[in-house]
């Protein structure tokens, strides 16, 4: 089988290619036909493209003459079409909107095992800040034009377009992506956007917002590996601080948003040890040697147990959940050399 290249030549390039032969077409005819110096043909060859109307330094003859009438013919167009790229061109490289398009467009080409955000509505806020005090890489699909000019800073990446459309969740970089979060106001966007990322990415861990009781089992069923309901959740807290206030304020104080306020961390046995070998919690010591508590254990085969006992084996592949204030997380990645 025959490859063929497709090689296309910048823009700016092709005019400072057009403009130096051009020139160099018009110093050598100069020099030939009317015996003029090379700074002579130079400068004549500049006048004649940009039709400044100086006089010529020596009278032309009649083959001078009929040179000169073809080189304006074909320079002038070029001269301007050369002077608008370059223009463009630079004002572009100035530009903070295509500045930062340039930098979407290079992390787009690297970035791998991301998060792709679909919407920055109040959801995909809060998951961006979330992101971003975990320092996880993660690419915001927005479709409008005034909330990305609004929020776009040096740290959070917009890819502008309609996830709903598969080309715009391949430039995303969906097929070497590890998590995709819809935020999209309306079910059946996020219904179509699960299906699609499934379709592209098997193994893509998927997190969708669902408004209506009745698009739960559907979005799960397009590939959903999480529904999130905000309007129920936020309805049963406010609930339960009602029930149970004191409870539900010492557990919103444990939240994880900012790095000065960590006070949970997930942790997995890869994290901890680089080697193969089973472990108690009680072989660990961890409350000794950092002060943290574990609080939780999931196992290989994705089982849960809530505060788990001394005696649970740690297996590779599991993760534990461990709860202390930030000095004590710190000296724990410290102990564990945990990034």
């Amino acid at each position: 089988m025959i490859k063929v290249y497709n090689f296309r030549i910048p823009k700016v390039y092709l005019a400072l290619l057009l403009l130096i032969s051009v020139v160099t077409v018009g110093v050598l005819g100069f020099r030939f036909f009317s015996d003029y110096t090379w700074v002579n043909a130079l400068y004549m060859t500049v006048i004649t493209m940009s039709t400044v109307g100086f006089t010529e330094v020596q009278p032309l003859d009649d083959n001078a003459k009929i040179f000169t009438v073809l080189l304006i013919s074909t320079s002038v167009s070029i001269f301007a079409y050369s002077v608008s790229v370059i223009t463009e061109y630079i004002i572009g490289k100035n530009d903070p909107k295509r500045v930062q398009l340039r930098k979407t467009q290079k992390m787009l080409q690297k970035i791998e095992n991301h998060t792709v955000i679909v919407g920055y509505g109040r959801n995909g806020k809060q998951a961006a800040a979330k992101l971003l005090a975990y320092n996880k890489p993660f690419v915001i699909i927005e479709k409008d034009d005034e909330v990305i000019n609004k929020n776009q800073n040096e740290k959070i990446f917009f890819l502008k377009g309609n996830a709903t459309e598969d080309e715009v969740l391949i430039k995303s970089g969906i097929k070497k992506a590890d998590h995709l979060i819809c935020t999209l106001p309306e079910d059946a966007d996020n219904l179509f956007i699960v299906l699609s990322a499934r379709q592209i990415n098997k193994k893509l861990k998927i997190i969708s917002r669902a408004s209506q009781d009745t698009s739960y089992k559907k979005i799960r069923l397009a590939g959903a590996d999480n529904v999130i309901m905000p309007d129920r959740i936020g309805g049963d807290h406010m609930a339960s601080l009602v029930v149970v206030p004191d409870l539900i304020e010492f557990l919103d104080n444990l939240s994880i948003v900012g790095k000065r306020s960590i006070n949970i961390e997930e942790i997995s046995f890869e994290d901890m040890f680089d080697d193969q070998k089973e472990r108690t919690i009680l072989d660990i010591n961890m409350r000794s040697r950092t002060g943290c508590t574990i609080i939780g254990y999931k196992s290989p085969e994705g089982e849960y147990i809530v505060n788990p006992e001394a005696s649970t084996l740690l297996k590779p592949s599991s993760k534990i959940v461990v709860l202390g204030r930030p000095e004590q997380i710190n000296l724990l990645n410290q102990e564990f050399d945990i990034s």
